[in-house]
């Protein structure tokens, strides 16, 4: 037996319980995998609230690390007492065990402890494809990064400045301004007290910036699609703030026949050869000290309610992570 957070309904933090459940043998093709820490992401509360509907009752959670206890039929390349990490999925992080395909894990480099791997996967490899491959981040360019102290936020500013771009970034107050800006963001915005478009629009003279990366959702949508120059692009990759709703697309044309995309991370990893590829690429970038991860607040896992309470009233900035 071990235990996990299930939830048997949707809705609010309550609805987490920390249970006792059955662990079986580890099938074709998985590993059993005790973990020593779980990332939280914005996307948990998503699946928590059934804004992203899962069959229930479910154990959520996107993001781990741990070491390998058992390998079962038809794995290669992995074995007991390695350490790994996944991010995107599957599902059921919530644990302190379990058992999970061999293929969606990465093996831990040295000098990348358990609590940053599981702080980085998600978030980082989100940055990663963000910059990397939604739009590639070149010296000159100037991006605007919403949410800029959050998780994926503090990634993007510190791997897109050493990229040579020059980077704005939104956040909620003075303190996660100063936190940004420790961390690459040349140009914080506290959107709570400044209009962030005119403010995009007076750092760079009237230009605009050729990308938008907007995990916020309704509030921001359309204002960030102000930010734009002709031809830019927005990559709207969450929706704390709400789902967007329906978009005419012929308000693109007008602003400067613009782009929109909604990219996810599963689907940038989709194949094998993508994940390693992308962890690696994040690997790299956090052994040369190009990408400090933030882990700024620990939790127990039992203690997941409470983490969801803190993160949905933005009192976290950085990454957190479940200790087991």
């Amino acid at each position: 037996m071990t235990h996990a957070i299930r939830m048997h309904k949707t809705g609010g933090p309550e609805v987490l319980s920390w249970e006792e459940v059955s662990l079986g043998k580890p099938g074709p093709g998985e590993v059993r995998l005790r973990h020593t820490a779980i990332g939280l992401n914005y996307i948990d509360t998503y699946h928590r609230s059934g804004l992203y509907p899962l069959p229930l009752p479910t154990t959520i959670g996107s993001e781990g690390a741990g070491v390998v206890e058992e390998v079962g039929p038809s794995v290669s390349g992995l074995k007991v007492g390695d350490r790994v990490a996944y991010g995107g999925g599957p599902l059921g992080s919530y644990c302190e065990a379990r058992n999970v395909a061999a293929d969606r894990l990465v093996p831990i480099p040295q000098g990348v402890s358990d609590q940053q791997a599981a702080a980085m996967m998600l978030k980082g490899m989100t940055a990663q494809y963000l910059i990397r491959r939604t739009y590639r981040v070149k010296a000159g360019d100037t991006i605007l990064i919403h949410a800029a102290a959050g998780g994926v936020g503090l990634i993007v500013c510190q791997w897109a400045k050493h990229l040579g771009a020059t980077v704005i970034g939104t956040v909620g107050s003075e303190e996660k301004a100063q936190l940004a800006k420790r961390y690459g963001c040349d140009h914080p915005i506290v959107y709570t007290r400044e209009d962030f478009v005119a403010r995009v629009a007076e750092i760079t003279g009237g230009k605009k910036v050729p990308v938008v990366y907007d995990s916020v959702g309704k509030d921001t949508f359309m204002k960030s699609l102000d930010c734009l120059a002709p031809l830019g692009l927005l990559a709207s990759f969450g929706q704390s703030s709400g789902a967007i709703g329906p978009v005419d697309l012929g308000i693109l044309a007008p602003k400067g026949s613009l782009y929109v995309t909604r990219p996810t991370l599963g689907t940038y990893t989709a194949k094998r050869e993508d994940l390693l590829a992308t962890a690696q690429d994040l690997f790299d970038v956090v052994a040369k000290g190009i990408v400090k991860i933030e882990i700024n607040q620990t939790y127990p896992l039992k203690e997941a309610a409470q983490a969801h309470r803190d993160l949905q009233a933005r009192k976290t900035t950085g990454s957190t992570v479940f200790t087991v």
